[in-house]
This record gives structure tokens, C-alpha cells and sequence, in this order.
């Protein structure tokens, strides 16, 4: 890491071998559980590097949401376009070689491969929460579909990512404005990504 980066940022953002091998990526996949802070955190990062912000839970299917909503678990097959759906909007982003910033649980290692097509490109940002410090965060919540009684099967469901994906977990204990400074000084580290073009290298500006 960049000998500018302060332990602080540090002890808060850890890149995976494999990111740090691939170098900085185009696509941002914010990912954890329902609760972690996805979407504010997301939106944040989206306006520091000036780039596109897509709601994963924008593109779910309304059966979907009533699904969820209802407090029943959605299966494999429900998940199953919305993760395709979810994977043209990054494969768009890397053939163009633009950076964007997509909100998304990805709680397994193979909705993971369906988002990224197993592009080196793609980085999910993994928000690692305990069970008990997003369980307070999602019961203060408002205005969500996915009630506090369905967290247990969340973490029941996750495969947090391992050290052979293109990952950068942040901690999702620290505040917003922290992790956001943690997540930018590890993607500044990482230099200029594979085939990278003038969007990246204007995008890294922002990330100071």
C-alpha cells in the first residue's frame, strides 16, 4: 500500500491478493448484507469519483420485492435474472472501459461470478459488518423491504469473499465518510488497472 495511506486507512480497508494483482479496477460492486450501509456508502463513493451510481435493488423484479417484503427468503431461481440483469450493467461499464459503482448483497461466491463474468476489472467492495452491529442499524432503518427478521438467513446465506477474488473489504463498523477515505487511498495504491483508458485516469483524480 502507499506509504501515504495512515494505519487508520489501513486497519479499515484490506484488498485482496488478487486486487492488489489486478490493480485499480473500472467496476465497483458494493456488496453485504442487507443493513451494512450499501447504498449510502455506495452513493458516496459514486459522487468522489464522479462516476454512474445503479441500485442493484432498482432492477429486482417486483415479485421479488413482494417476496421479500413478506419476510420469505428468495430462492436461487428468483435471484437468477436480477444477477444477469446486474452483470449486463458491469459488462457495459468494462467494455467501455467507464467507471461506475452498483449496489449489490452478492452474498454467494457464484452470484459474484455472474455480476463480474470473471472480469479482473470488477472489484466488490465488501462491507463487513457483525450480526449484532447491523442488526441495530437495519432495525433503525425506514422505508426498506427487507425486514430485521430476515437478517439471520442473510448471514446464514453469505460466503464472505476470499482472498482469491477481486475484493476490497472495508469495516463496516467505521463510519461512512472513514470507510470512503480508507476505500480511496487502497484503490489509489493499487495504480492504473489492466488496458486501462482516459476514464480511469480521469476518475483517479477524484480520488484524492
Amino acid at each position: 500500500m502507499s506509504e501515504n495511506m495512515s494505519l487508520t486507512e489501513k486497519a479499515l480497508a484490506r484488498p485482496s491478493s488478487v486486487l492488489k494483482q489486478a490493480g485499480a479496477p473500472y467496476v465497483l460492486v458494493v456488496m453485504g448484507v442487507s443493513g451494512c450501509g450499501k447504498s449510502t456508502f455506495a452513493r458516496m463513493l459514486s459522487e468522489r469519483m464522479d462516476c454512474p451510481l445503479v441500485e442493484g435493488d432498482d432492477l429486482h423484479p417486483e415479485a421479488n420485492i413482494t417476496k421479500m417484503a413478506s419476510g420469505t427468503p428468495l430462492t436461487d431461481t428468483d435471484r437468477q435474472p436480477w444477477l444477469e440483469q446486474i452483470g449486463q450493467q458491469v459488462a457495459q461499464w468494462v467494455d467501455a472501459r467507464q467507471m461506475g459503482v452498483v449496489t449489490c448483497s452478492s452474498l454467494k461466491r457464484d452470484y459474484r461470478t455472474t455480476i463480474s463474468g470473471r472480469h479482473a476489472q470488477v472489484c466488490f467492495v465488501y462491507l463487513k459488518g457483525s450480526r449484532d452491529g447491523v442488526g441495530t442499524r437495519l432495525r433503525e432503518r425506514t422505508g426498506h423491504f427487507m425486514p430485521a427478521s430476515m437478517l439471520d438467513s442473510q448471514f446464514a446465506t453469505l460466503e464472505e469473499p476470499l482472498d482469491d477474488e477481486v475484493v476490497l473489504e472495508l469495516d463496516a463498523a467505521a463510519t461512512c465518510e472513514d470507510m470512503l477515505e480508507a476505500a480511496c487511498a487502497a484503490l489509489r495504491a493499487l495504480g492504473k488497472p489492466v488496458g486501462h483508458g482516459n476514464g480511469m485516469v480521469e476518475s483517479k483524480r477524484n480520488l484524492t
